[in-house]
């Protein structure tokens, strides 16, 4: 299959440069040609499949042509060691864990399934050795950093830059790529999220840069790391069909740069029977402001308790305007939205947990709050819990008076000795410091 830009005036890309590349020639962000949609013999029996053999069908409709089945079997059962339960909260609301993979957040599939994908077409080619190393850039507002950090930690041909904005994420979160070393390297910018990504950004289009070392991206511009997370939303669809709450499914979607709802709505292009979503915004909220005047406006993002949601200017927006044809009736016809201040997180926070005895974390009291107040007769609700909350331990503790546990495989991060470049937000300094390293 073949990947054409939004902005439509770069070459039609492979699958392998639209990986390799993250980022088209004219800045726009690679779509797919086409959409395969599944056979309604997939939905009628999918709650009877595992996570792994959905994703394995989800994963061949998109990449089945440009890869072997076998090879696209292993990397989908390598990426998801790991369950993505579907729990309940109240009577009509359950949350998708998305935090049981090796970082603890919802970024760990999209990670994990580029660097093996990355890693497969590298060995393709006989690339894997330094000269021809591929350098990937990830900026991070708190939890891509970890995942792309841990899903490409020791991954030979590889090296990962992690830009990241200084005393914006939390220390757990910072913890988790700044201690790993090796073929990681963490740059800690003196700005916010949206100064990372321009910096990223900026990168790919120079062409000096790029003409001395092999650029690609892991954030979720990149085609390899939104795609995949489409698969855990067929996998909620099965779950909740498995408890005959399916009929009329509203899944809720806490949301920053948009990758994660976007992989949603290409599933749902693919015919996942999903009645409609809910992107659940912080007080960044662009994509709410647009639904409601259909004018979309990026900002500088403003920092809150929910950091990991704190972008003004969503990458993903593109591809979401893109496949919906620009159409902004037939966007809202599909997702509707809300936004939070820090206090409304914190109220849900404590009301979440004094009611039902569930730890929301931040961002998933976002999606549960939507849903609280948007549900209707009849419908259930599904929101994304994106961290575990023990990634927010010091906010999470303040509102509930509460000592949650760490995990152990956060404890183990926060032993480590930080390791960090201190950058400032001009690209001259970055491209300065890429080139002599």
């Amino acid at each position: 299959m073949l990947y054409y830009s939004t902005y439509k005036k770069a070459p039609l890309a492979t699958l392998e440069k639209a990986v390799i590349k993250g980022l088209a020639e004219d800045k726009g962000l690679y779509m797919p040609e086409r959409i395969n949609p599944l056979p309604k013999e997939f939905y009628d029996n999918i709650e009877k499949l595992s996570f792994q053999e959905i994703a394995c069908k989800v994963a061949e409709a998109f990449f089945g042509e440009d890869i072997d089945a076998e090879s696209l079997r292993q990397i989908v059962y390598d990426t998801l060691q790991f369950d993505c339960p579907v729990e309940k909260v109240t009577d009509s609301i359950y949350t998708l864990e998305l935090f049981h993979g090796p970082t603890l957040a919802f970024k760990d599939v999209g990670a994990r399934f580029m660097a093996r994908l990355l890693q497969y077409f590298l060995k393709k080619e006989g690339q894997l050795d330094k000269e021809h190393e591929v350098n990937v850039l990830v900026a991070t507002s708190g939890d891509t950093g970890s995942a792309v950090a841990n899903g490409f930690l020791g991954v030979d041909g590889i090296h990962v830059y992690v830009l990241y904005p200084k005393g914006k994420v939390s220390p757990i979160q910072e913890c988790q790529f700044t201690t790993l070393g090796r073929n990681i390297t963490a740059i800690e910018v003196d700005g916010v999220f949206d100064d990372c990504q321009a910096l990223v950004k900026a990168a790919f289009m120079d062409e000096e840069l790029n003409r001395r070392m092999k650029l690609t991206s892991a954030n979720s511009i990149n085609v390899a790391r939104f795609l995949p997370q489409a698969f855990y939303y067929f996998n909620a669809y099965a779950r909740m069909k498995e408890k005959g709450l399916a009929d009329q499914l509203v899944i809720c979607v806490p949301s920053g740069n948009f990758g994660n709802i976007c992989s949603a709505l290409f599933g749902k292009r693919m015919g996942l029977p999903v009645k409609r979503f809910i992107a659940a915004n912080n007080a960044n909220d662009i994509f709410y402001q647009y639904l409601q005047t259909g004018v979309y406006t990026p900002q500088a993002s403003v920092q809150t308790i929910a950091n990991a949601m704190d972008v003004g200017a969503p990458s993903n927006f593109a591809r979401i305007h893109e496949l919906y044809n620009g159409s902004h009736a037939d966007i809202c016809a599909d997702i509707s939205g809300a936004a939070y201040s820090d206090d409304m997180i914190r109220e849900t926070m404590k009301s979440c947990y004094m009611e039902t005895g569930y730890i929301l974390d931040p961002h998933g009291a976002c999606g549960y709050r939507a849903l609280q107040e948007s549900l209707h007769d009849g419908e259930a609700g599904v929101f994304c819990e994106t961290a575990h909350p023990a990634k927010f331990k010091e906010t999470v503790d303040s509102i509930l008076a509460s000592d949650i546990d760490i995990p152990a495989r956060l404890q183990a991060f926060m032993g480590g000795e930080k390791q960090a470049v201190p950058m400032t937000k001009d690209f001259n300094d970055f491209k300065e410091f890429l080139l002599n390293r």
